[in-house]
């Protein structure tokens, strides 16, 4: 399995949603959900309507952890979640129904959905699934959120786990060091 990193520039953000909402609204939800809750993409692909129709928070079970998760929506995702409701006409099931039927799109075509839409706006960095949940970690580290923080929302043991997982670089904490100038 290769090695995803978090998309750390917000242009190439701004660049993937506006792609993937002018291809399919379902896609540009799933983005904007997995870079807006740092959700694993199990929890998200078997999120449903009524875990999302008019509702300010999403409340779940991780199905990696069985912890329960509790968190508030943001007006991004409050829009994209709308948008795709009115325009798919779903009432129940599944948010992130496959063409085919019922079910939820796989794991396998939310990779290909995600790689082939950074690949159009030009992201040559490894990207998947897991992207959208260290995009998340990333944005909030960058934006002044305390690394055990971003620990507790992403459930891992330790901060130095999370600033791996999040793709802080060497470069990045060195700026710290160069930009402080006290």
């Amino acid at each position: 399995m290769e090695l995803v990193e978090p998309i750390r520039n917000k242009k190439q953000i701004t660049a993937l949603k506006n792609y993937l909402r002018g291809q399919n609204l379902r896609d540009y939800l799933l983005f904007v959900l997995g870079i807006n809750s740092g959700l694993r993409i199990s929890d998200l692909l078997k999120l449903t309507v009524e875990d999302v129709k008019l509702q300010d928070r999403i409340t779940i079970r991780e199905q990696k952890t069985g912890k329960m998760k509790d968190f508030p929506l943001s007006e991004t995702c409050k829009k994209a979640i709308h948008e795709y409701l009115k325009t798919t006409n779903l009432t129940d099931g599944y948010l992130f129904t496959s063409r085919k039927g019922k079910n939820p799109i796989t794991r396998v075509q939310a990779y290909r959905i995600l790689s082939e839409a950074a690949k159009t706006v030009g992201i040559t960095e490894p990207i998947g699934t897991h992207t959208l949940r260290k995009t998340f970690g990333y944005h909030a580290y960058i934006n002044g959120t305390d690394v055990t923080r971003i620990q507790k929302l992403l459930n891992h043991s330790a901060p130095n786990i999370t600033l791996s997982y999040i793709g802080i670089t060497k470069e990045e904490l060195d700026n710290i060091y160069i930009s402080l100038n006290l």
